[in-house]
């Protein structure tokens, strides 16, 4: 008879078959990988020989395979009766002596003959392959401690092999029972109830861009990550940056963490139990930037090893404050999927939104609320039913594919309910906190994940659109096709357009959505006059000693989230171009901003940079830029002044930036201006020799050619991008680019809406055309008609 229980040390990623999918990718890491510096705790695993002699000798197969055959495959009827019957069969029978004898050896040698405290972990044949992940069908059992209690686990997991839940799965997957064993791995436990857990994956888990990592976790055991009790901090980090050692981590994110899973130490009940958070721990990120970056580094390894993109949890050891990777498996969503091949939700109407959180997918749905509490109190459900509840756990997956979306209260991007949508397709939002208490039973409600990283839940039906791309069939022209973009949620999922880059990106967005807060009500604090607005200020600042570092952190955040998501095409920033009443729109404004009957003509873009009422905030943001170019690494970010009045202006602005460390030329750095004045077209040759290149911006341009105020309902039928005299400033700024070789690109509307107005542009030889993502593949399309039609013209001529 062949050894019934295999060490890590005998097993690797070829031993599926003889140990599951989950150890033996435990075993290929513990040989491979510990020599490359990644830390796995040590184990044991049963062998599916063990499994299948465990039936044999209860004389269970032939009764189980029986059993099954009455399982009713249209409706699942009886799947609850079938699922307790097998379970119950398999837990009847006894582990024979000598199988008992062989697994005693191991523990003992893997506590050095004492009791130690182990995770004992199900692994089936046939999970963890690239196309079935099997995630959270089959049974974990955590603590473990000492010789009886790791026998009755391991029989319990041979019993979960037939959870509804599992049993469900395969046959979605068309898996045959009978075809498949249980290996039952024996982990040492990780004290990471005295210290933090989580998962990451080597792949953004929505868009499945490749280039960042996701980590995310929670104090204590990981159980309340996976099964979305609470909502984890979440930490995105940029690869290249992280292989160029440089500072990788674009975005932290804080949960509030409120829960923390622990187990007891006593022999007699090794249990796990939910105890209320600290308040000082759910205000402090749970890692390091030094262990983010280790985990990081990990994870890197990994998947360069597996060669694949890979879902992976670990454990932080409370005691001993040592990191170990607990499990890898493959990402099973995003391998499957044709990356060329998108489908665009935009919604076209909104109700009121009654919760908010996680967008999980990019899909938009309507259906009939079904509040509920538990996964075992459900009568029927329908193709129309959207399931609201508290969480979800992997009792509940035979129901999801009933259903059109899933809203939960709890639970991050990495939680159970999480990865199965992703897997089934369905649109989910998950950590609204309060969807049960805002949404009615019966409301018919519109779920939304087609807004970026953010999800809504709006009540009523609200009307959408859907609209598919191959973007291999989309012909790109010679002149560069970028983006305008402000929000970096939408980043990763919008980098698989077609583009040549970002020609415009909007400051504004990420100063209002993502800072919140004026950056001299940061600066001087305590000139604030509203005690509110203090509060309000010192709530979410609470993490940084120095507030102006919050300014920082946030709009840097912001920032290399959008460059990352373009590396290395370049991206081209503006910096901030408020108008002074929208300044004071922001927490604390209102102290700091002057009062303008004419906002637009007024304090703004570059005369802001070095004016006394704002020049400690630019110098914020110059701080801002310089850390996400220099220490982030990110230099393909180009900087735009906008609203540059006079060519001294434009001196005095380079001057205050190199000033604050952006020295114009020095690490690459390039600094265009716009091009929205008619002073910028009649001096344009001037401002070239101070300035990279030029970007018209053609609502301005407009605006000021024909003394048009744009925001005006009255004057809006004389706002016209096409009128001739617009036209001709477009032509003139060109020209005088072309002269002194500056780099000249356009963004705007006009080049999508208007084929003539693209056609125009490429005639008159622009460099590069801009265009929101909803105008992208329309504007792409009218520039390569454009100069298809010119090159044909001159073939004739």
């Amino acid at each position: 008879m062949k050894s019934r229980v295999k060490r890590f040390s005998e097993v690797g990623i070829e031993d599926v078959e003889m140990v599951g999918g989950k150890n033996a990718s435990l075993g290929e890491m513990y040989n491979q990988l510990i020599p490359k510096g990644v830390n796995v705790p040590n184990g044991f695993a049963t062998t599916a020989a063990a499994f299948w002699e465990y039936l044999k000798e209860n004389k269970i197969q032939a009764s189980l395979k029986s059993l099954l055959s009455q399982l009713d495959r249209t409706n699942y009827s009886n799947l609850e009766h079938i699922g307790d019957q097998a379970r119950a069969m398999i837990l009847s029978g006894k582990l024979s002596n000598s199988f008992i004898e062989e697994i005693r050896m191991a523990y003992n040698e893997l506590c050095t003959g004492g009791i130690c405290a182990v995770a004992v972990r199900s692994s089936a044949t046939a999970e963890d392959l690239p196309d079935a992940s099997f995630a959270g069908q089959h049974d974990t059992f955590l603590n473990i401690r000492g010789e009886k209690s790791l026998l009755e686990a391991i029989q319990k997991c041979f019993a979960s092999l037939f959870t509804n839940r599992a049993i469900k799965y395969r046959e979605d997957k068309g898996f045959l029972h009978h075809t498949i064993a249980i290996s039952v791995g024996v982990q040492l436990m990780v004290r990471a109830d005295k210290g933090c857990s989580g998962v990451g994956f080597t792949i953004e888990p929505e868009s499945g861009f490749n280039n960042v990592i996701l980590l995310s976790g929670v104090w204590g055991l990981g159980e309340n990550i996976v099964q979305g009790t609470v909502n984890p901090d979440e930490f995105y980090v940029f690869k290249p940056s992280l292989s160029q050692n440089k500072y990788p981590i674009i975005q932290k994110k804080m949960g509030d963490k409120k829960l923390t899973m622990i187990y007891s130490d006593t022999l007699e009940n090794p249990s796990t139990v939910n105890i209320k958070t600290l308040s000082r721990k759910q205000k402090k990120y749970i890692l390091s930037d030094e262990e983010i970056i280790i985990l990081a580094k990990w994870t890197q390894r990994i998947e360069d090893h597996y060669q694949k993109p890979m879902d992976i949890e670990w454990a932080k050891d409370g005691i001993s404050n040592a990191l170990f990777i607990t499990q890898a498996r493959p990402e099973t969503v995003h391998q499957k999927r044709n990356k060329n091949i998108y489908t665009e939700y935009k919604l076209l109407e909104k109700g009121k939104v009654l919760c908010k959180g996680n967008a999980i997918g990019t899909k938009i749905c309507v259906g009939k609320a079904r509040l509920l509490k538990s996964s075992k109190n459900i009568d029927k459900l329908d193709p129309n039913t959207i399931i609201v509840t508290d969480t979800i756990t992997p009792d509940w997956d035979p129901l999801l594919k009933q259903v059109r979306g899933i809203i939960t209260n709890k639970g991050g991007r990495t939680s159970h309910a999480a990865i199965v949508s992703r897997e089934l397709g369905v649109p989910a939002i998950v950590g609204c906190e309060n969807a049960t208490q805002t949404i009615k039973d019966g409301d018919i409600i519109t779920i939304s994940c087609g807004q970026g990283k953010k999800g809504y839940v709006y009540l009523g039906e609200s009307k959408f659109e859907m609209k598919e791309f191959d973007f291999s069939t989309i012909k790109m022209p010679m002149t560069e096709a970028k983006m305008i973009l402000a929000d970096p949620e939408n980043a990763f999922q919008l980098s698989f357009y077609p583009n040549n880059g970002v020609g415009l990106l909007r400051m504004e967005f990420i100063i209002t959505h993502i800072v919140k807060v004026h950056p001299m009500a940061l600066i001087h604090f305590k000139k604030i006059d509203d005690v509110t607005v203090k509060k309000e200020i010192e709530k979410i600042t609470f993490a940084y000693p120095e507030k102006e570092d919050y300014f920082i952190d946030k709009l840097s955040q912001g920032i290399a989230t959008i460059a990352a998501a373009f590396y290395p095409k370049e991206v081209i920033l503006r910096l901030s171009d408020f108008k002074t009443n929208e300044y004071a729109n922001l927490m604390g404004g209102k102290d700091f901003e002057p009062k303008e009957g004419n906002p637009m003509l007024g304090f703004r873009g570059a005369s802001r940079y070095y004016h006394p009422l704002y020049k400690e905030g630019f110098a914020l943001e110059c701080k801002a830029i310089k850390r996400v170019r220099e220490i982030m690494g990110f230099t393909n970010i180009k900087v735009m002044v906008p609203f540059c009045r006079t060519v001294e202006e434009g001196k005095k602005v380079i001057a205050i930036m190199e000033d604050n460390g952006l020295k114009r030329g020095e690490n690459a750095l390039e600094i265009y201006v716009m091009i929205e004045i008619p002073s910028n077209v009649i001096l344009a040759q001037e401002f070239a020799q101070i300035f990279d290149g030029f970007s018209i911006g053609s609502n301005d341009l407009t605006q000021f050619t024909l003394g048009v105020d744009r925001d005006s309902e009255l004057m809006g039928t004389l706002f016209d991008e096409n009128d001739e005299a617009v036209m001709k400033m477009i032509e003139m700024a060109i020209k005088s680019a072309q002269k002194t070789n500056t780099k000249i690109g356009l963004c705007g509307q006009a080049p999508s809406d208007f084929p003539e107005f693209a056609a125009f542009l490429i005639k008159t030889g622009i460099n590069s055309i801009s265009f929101n993502p909803d105008a992208l593949i329309q504007g792409i399309s009218n520039m390569y008609k454009a100069e298809k039609t010119q090159d044909q013209n001159i073939i004739v001529s």
